[in-house]
């Protein structure tokens, strides 16, 4: 086994989770922080061999740093449930190990699977990710619910050949409700750093979006699932807006707080209010 962590974090993924722990294999940790699941997930997680955590849900980058302060190894690799390291990424990261590691991160493609088919256009794909990396050289950053990885200055990247599967959603009613919870989420963080205004961003930035996922991007080459995907990613752009617009015009709220922004999973309430877990 690999001198690595895998650390994911869970809640209710009793469906996916086993597939993504065993395509982790290879690393000698396994760790898997849970926010109280009500299926299966953390004795699919035990039977895998898996450190379980139970915890609270602070938010999507709160929940990833904990996650890596958990490891016992030098190298995490950092995975949601619904991911798994296909064959070939899994054969360069040992390759890479083998000769001693070259780089203090390392950036991994994504394979966007959606309605069944792997999607290859329209800006899903490479869509790559920085995820393996040493957990002193690198922290998640953004601004929920778009986290990423961030390394310190100075620290070098590097990338594996192979690809990391992302089932993405399970359809397209479970795809809106992501966008329900996302735009919800990033409307009030927008509203938090100080963002009042909308109506521009509400007419031009929707159709922007449109355009450059299907036709600059090639989504069209996806066929249907292309042009689903393109106009449900102008439906959320739109959404994130029309939401903030609802804050301020509506309800009254005042930009600019700098509170940070509390949300339930996703199908719990989201808000400002909101206590974790």
């Amino acid at each position: 086994m690999l001198p690595i962590t895998a650390c994911v974090i869970a809640f209710n993924e009793e469906a996916k989770l086993a597939a993504c722990l065993e395509s982790v294999s290879f690393c000698a940790e396994l760790i898997v922080v849970d926010s109280h699941s009500t299926d299966r997930t953390r004795e699919i997680a035990a039977q895998r061999g898996a450190t379980v955590i139970e915890r609270d849900w602070p938010g999507h980058i709160e929940q990833k740093n904990f996650a890596i302060e958990q490891a016992q190894n030098e190298w995490v690799l950092c995975l949601d449930a619904d991911e798994r390291v296909l064959p070939e990424l899994r054969e360069s990261i040992e390759r890479a190990f083998a000769d001693g590691p070259q780089a203090d991160g390392y950036a991994l493609n994504r394979r966007n699977v959606y309605l069944g088919r792997w999607i290859k256009h329209g800006g899903w794909y490479p869509d790559r990710k920085l995820r393996l990396f040493k957990r002193a050289k690198g922290r998640w950053g953004g601004v929920n619910p778009h986290d990423h990885v961030r390394l310190e200055p100075g620290c070098s990247e590097a990338r594996l050949r192979g690809d990391l599967e992302h089932l993405s959603y399970d359809g397209i009613a479970d795809h809106l409700k992501t966008i329900d919870y996302f735009s919800t989420i990033a409307a009030e963080e927008k509203l938090s750093r100080g963002q009042r205004g909308a109506s521009l961003q509400v007419l031009l930035n929707p159709p922007w979006k449109f355009t450059k996922m299907f036709v600059l991007q090639r989504g069209f080459l996806d066929g249907w699932r292309g042009l689903i995907v393109a106009i449900l990613g102008a439906v959320y752009v739109f959404l994130r807006y029309a939401k903030l617009w609802e804050l301020v015009h509506v309800q009254g709220r005042t930009a600019g707080s700098g509170e940070p922004v509390r949300y339930g999973r996703r199908g719990e309430p989201a808000g400002r209010g909101e206590t974790a877990g």
